[in-house]
C-alpha cells in the first residue's frame, strides 16, 4: 500500500475497533475479527474496502482448500 492507503487503512481499522468494542464484543471476539482483517489487508495488499464479492470469494476459496477442516 502506498502511504495514502496506508492512512485509510489505519483509520478504517481504528473505526473497525471502536465499533466492535461498542457493539460489546468481548476482547477475543475483536482480537480474532481485527486479525482476519489483517490477514485480508496483507494478502492483497489493499484497504479491504476496496475488496469486490469477487476477490473474498477467491481469498476464501483459497483459505479452505489450503485447511483442510475435514477429519
Amino acid at each position: 500500500m502506498n502511504p495514502t492507503q496506508q492512512h485509510r487503512y489505519h483509520v478504517l481499522y481504528k473505526q473497525h475497533l471502536t465499533n466492535l468494542t461498542l457493539q460489546g464484543k468481548r476482547p477475543a471476539t475483536i482480537d480474532a475479527y481485527s486479525r482476519a482483517v489483517r490477514r485480508i489487508s496483507a494478502h492483497f495488499d489493499r484497504s479491504p474496502d476496496t475488496l469486490s464479492t469477487a476477490d473474498l470469494k477467491a481469498y476464501f476459496a483459497q483459505l479452505i482448500s489450503s485447511h483442510s477442516w475435514s477429519p
